[in-house]
């Protein structure tokens, strides 16, 4: 009996019935200036200083004025690295500035081979601003550890490791983080905010 009038009680309080009671007041929230997920403050991003499937050598320090966006990937995934490679080269086909391009740094030091990552590129069609890093595994494994990535063959053909993109800033910082799920128009987004000095 005690717990019923108790229930009578809260109910009463909430307005049980009314249309007043099915509507939940809550406090307007800021609008989300980035798609991404930012940092604050940003950071130094890691060195990367590795080359492509044609021996041109490539270091995130070169392409200090720029925007990169750095990613971690391997030619032989049969789900998420070919969504992520595909939204990232959208993105640069989209973003009408030529101030932007990909580092995405392989995870896969056997299967990625200089043959493998070329016929890569084709099939993905990759645009120039894309650049596909390959190297030893004592290399790539450096570049890993810098960059917090993890990378191990779960089977022959399969690699798990963690799936992220950074957006780097001109002045060489980590400004926002993107999941595996990343999308072209989020990153047109960010960088535009960006490029127009509001952030």
């Amino acid at each position: 009996m005690k717990t019923l009038a108790l229930l009578a009680v809260v109910l009463a309080a909430a307005g049980c019935g009314s249309s007043r009671a099915a509507k939940i007041e809550t406090p307007p929230q800021p609008a989300k200036r980035f798609a991404g997920s930012e940092l604050t403050p940003p950071r130094p991003a890691p060195a990367i200083a590795l080359r492509d499937a044609r021996g041109r050598s490539f270091t995130l320090t070169a392409s200090r004025g720029s925007y990169v966006l750095v990613t971690f990937l391997y030619t032989h995934c049969p789900d998420v690295c070919p969504l992520i490679a595909q939204n990232l080269n959208a993105a640069l086909r989209e973003t009408t500035s030529k101030n932007v391009s990909v580092l995405a740094v392989s995870v896969d030091p056997k299967g990625d081979t200089p043959a493998a990552v070329r016929a890569y590129e084709k099939r993905m069609r990759l645009l120039p601003q894309f650049h596909y890093l390959i190297g030893s595994r004592a290399q790539l494994h450096r570049t890993w550890t810098a960059w917090h990535v993890a990378a191990v063959r779960s089977r022959p053909d399969l690699v798990d490791h963690v799936a992220y993109t950074a957006l780097i800033d001109p002045q060489g910082r980590e400004r926002l983080l993107y999941d595996s799920s990343v999308h072209a128009s989020q990153i047109v987004h960010d960088l535009r905010v960006l490029m127009h000095g509001s952030a």
